[in-house]
């Protein structure tokens, strides 16, 4: 897809990985409505994206809220006069713990925002970019989505649930002018625990702190969304971001058992 004065929603825009694919593609010359839950942190992306910020329409919504959502392509066509492409990247982690050790309302929490969140504003969008000469849909699942991470199972079922929905919808819009990209994401740099509400700022400054997280390399957030951009102007099917990503996906197309052993002696140090 040409990006170039195209109009994209975005929903995370307000921090992590959605705020910079809003900054990344103001820069490639689209205007975007960016969503999120959080004000202040969208005034903020307004804020980083210095001159370009008159591309950038915010939109305070709860993309579970079906009925606040249905009432967003109006608020987007009357901000930038259409929408071309919808990026799906809100989500949120839970506390690491077993699923025998998380309650249903946490479970529930993440599924809402993971999974119904993303259906609602993917099936609310289509619509409007089946009626466009080209449009897009590119949906942030999660490595985790692909292979098991003890201690964050509720949040990959939620993120495998994502991966099946977009491929689904890839197959189906295959006679339309609608691409779709599933976008795989490693570990990135964001504070996605923090803000999903997994920890609180102690917490997750020791946690970044700690011996077990100088393990693990992490992508860089502003280096995700670029690679998250360039897939969608090639129209990429899959996007795995990150080298752990890369590998892993490798691995449990081949070997899949291993591949989830070799996940668990990574992270089992981490399980309370």
């Amino acid at each position: 897809m040409i990006v170039k004065d195209k109009v994209f929603v975005v929903t995370g825009g307000g921090n992590g990985i959605g705020r910079d694919v809003v900054l990344a593609l103001v820069r490639k010359g689209a205007r975007v409505a960016a969503i999120d839950l959080n004000e202040a942190g969208l005034a903020e992306t307004v804020a980083l994206a210095g001159g370009l910020g008159d591309r950038i329409s915010v939109h305070v919504v709860n993309i579970t809220d079906r009925k606040k959502v249905e009432a967003l392509p109006d608020a987007v066509v009357k901000a930038h006069g259409a929408v071309d492409g919808l990026v799906n990247v809100a989500g949120i982690i839970h506390r690491f713990a077993k699923i025998n050790d998380l309650s249903f309302d946490e479970i529930e929490k993440v599924m809402n925002v993971n999974f119904t969140g993303v259906l609602n504003m993917s099936k609310t969008f289509l619509p409007h970019l089946l009626a466009r000469p080209e449009g897009h849909i590119a949906t942030v699942s999660s490595m985790g989505g692909f292979v098991p991470v003890p201690g964050q199972t509720a949040y990959g079922a939620s993120k495998a649930a994502v991966k099946l929905l977009t491929e689904g919808l890839h197959s189906e819009l295959l006679d339309t002018k609608v691409r779709v990209t599933l976008i795989f994401p490693g570990a990135i740099g964001t504070n996605i625990a923090l803000n999903s509400g997994a920890m609180t700022k102690e917490q997750a400054a020791a946690a970044a702190g700690s011996a077990e997280a100088s393990k693990f390399k992490t992508t860089p957030s502003p280096v995700a969304a670029d690679q998250i951009v360039a897939g969608i102007a090639k129209n990429a099917y899959h996007v795995y971001v990150g080298s752990d990503s890369k590998l892993m996906g490798r691995l449990t197309r081949l070997m899949p058992k291993r591949a989830a052993k070799m996940i668990y002696l990574q992270m089992k140090s981490l399980l309370p």
